[in-house]
């Protein structure tokens, strides 16, 4: 029955022809997302034989990571910094396109008595120069979306580790060039999806890996974060950090694409809780966006004082909510949301619901490990067992350290003691694959009217036997932390 549940959702999926339930779309060819994602239906069904297994995988061990760092914008800047903290980490080489961003974090390197990094400015692929440099490890890449894939592949072909900001990949085709590209070169590729590393995500992950839960059946993911004033917000000048993206990238990506965007936040936790791809996998999803109630309209009222913003006067914005839902290879499920572009609190839910209890962190952090939440009494007693030893190890100074509240720390500490030791990542490239790839296939989905579409298997089969990486630093823990020299007033907007 299974098999024949699996060609009804093909025929449904790729040939866009015949009955789907409802009656809906029978006998439309099903049409394309109006970006650059023409070949997607070919790349979902493409086959991968798998060369080299990289769950599980340890590369040779690096008693010193030389860095360098492409794209110094508020993201990039920040890495600068946190990387600085950590023991081990030498911070080679700087690049972005704009002088003035390499300068200031050259800027401060100095300021804390680190050596000067190599400088490349001044063009759109000066960035190759900088991953062609002979002593590098790692390179690690804050720029625009789309250049993610392209830094990342460039950089395992000429030898160097990679780690990118989310999304990894913008399509299908991007998502499959990572993974045959990190398999032929046994090249780390990882994603840095910081929410894993979030303090009550890992306590649900630890409590979720000892059983506490039962059977893990359901889980909630989103981003849902009012980024409107920095989508229009217009760079005034090539400053680092002036809390405008530059050249307009992401204000580009919401006029182009219809779909979840940026579904990696929510979405991250909840797989490594399911330990997709490493016993489970994502099979197959269907999406739904509203249309757009805001991006337009706002567009218009700025185009009327100013024409700058009249060339996004034709566009189609992305719609303001978009649900998706996934379903495994195991029958569990997986809701993740967007919205970026209306008023609300910041969110990323992350639920667990298993058959025995239940956990959720927005708007407030709450368990129940049976038919009633825990007392805070009971919470801080959980807290203070199931705490895993990553956060006992580093936690506090995470903190102190910041980015986003610490769990920026954590996952680049984290990353250094993985090279360090020689150990697998927490995350690879499967995982940046196929997170990232819900994006594209949303937008799909979107594009025809709900119809589900699979989830390419990006490892080749090896999710059946890979195991679950390990989260409680029973080997390995070794770096240290350099000493950390901040005000008050500094450490409490890191802890925010």
């Amino acid at each position: 029955m299974k098999s024949n549940r699996r060609d009804f959702l093909r025929t449904a999926t790729f040939a866009g022809a015949g009955a789907v339930t409802g009656g809906m779309i029978a006998g439309c060819a099903p049409k394309q997302p109006e970006s650059n994602m023409a070949n997607i239906v070919e790349a979902v069904k493409r086959s991968h034989t798998q060369k080299f297994n990289m769950s599980g995988y340890g590369a040779p061990g690096l008693p010193v990571v030389r860095v360098g760092i492409i794209g110094l914008g508020d993201r990039g800047s920040g890495a600068v910094e946190r990387l600085s903290f950590i023991e081990g980490v030498e911070i080679k080489a700087l690049g972005d396109k704009r002088e003035v961003a390499v300068k200031e974090s050259q800027k401060y390197l100095k300021s804390i008595g680190r050596p000067e990094a190599l400088e490349f400015f001044g063009s759109e692929d000066a960035w190759k120069k900088l991953i062609e440099l002979p002593d590098l490890d790692l390179i690690y890449t804050c720029t625009p979306w789309v250049l993610h894939t392209p830094v990342c592949v460039y950089a395992m072909e000429h030898g160097k580790h990679a780690a990118s900001e989310v999304p990894i990949a913008r399509t299908i085709d991007e998502a499959w060039q990572l993974v045959e590209t990190s398999e032929r070169t046994k090249k780390h590729c990882m994603m840095l999806e910081n929410c894993c590393y979030d303090f009550f995500e890992l306590l649900t992950l630890n409590m979720a890996r000892q059983g506490m839960f039962g059977d893990i059946i359901h889980g909630e993911g989103a981003y849902i974060h009012n980024l409107m004033g920095y989508n229009f917000k217009k760079p005034l000048d090539e400053r680092q950090s002036d809390g405008a993206y530059t050249d307009m990238w992401r204000l580009k990506e919401n006029a182009t694409r219809n779909g979840n965007l940026y579904p990696t936040h929510g979405l991250g936790p909840i797989c490594q809780v399911l330990n997709i791809n490493r016993g489970d996998r994502l099979e197959f999803l269907s999406s739904v966006s509203t249309n757009d109630f805001t991006m337009g309209i706002k567009e218009k009222d700025l185009a009327a004082s100013d024409p700058f913003f009249t060339q996004w006067k034709d566009s189609k914005f992305r719609g303001n909510f978009n649900t998706t839902i996934i379903r495994t290879a195991l029958g569990k499920s997986i809701m993740v949301q967007h919205d970026v572009s209306s008023e609300h609190p910041y969110s990323r839910i992350h639920l667990v619901k298993g058959t025995k209890g239940m956990a959720v962190k927005y708007p407030k952090q709450l368990i129940a490990l049976g038919e009633t939440w825990l007392k805070d009494e009971d919470m801080a007693n959980l807290w203070a067992e199931k705490t895993p030893e990553i956060l006992k190890r580093v936690g506090e100074m995470a903190k102190i350290v910041g980015g986003h509240g610490g769990m920026d720390f954590i996952m680049d500490w984290r990353l250094r003691d993985c090279l360090r030791n020689g150990f697998p990542l927490d995350q690879d490239v499967y995982d940046g694959a196929a997170w990232s790839s819900i994006a594209p296939l949303s937008e799909w989905s979107v594009a025809n009217n709900c119809q589900s579409i699979e989830v390419p298997d990006f490892t080749g089969g090896s999710w059946k036997t890979n195991k679950p990486h390990e989260i409680n630093l029973e080997t390995g823990g070794t770096t240290k932390v350099l000493e950390v020299k901040k005000t008050e007033a500094e450490m409490q907007l890191n802890v925010k």
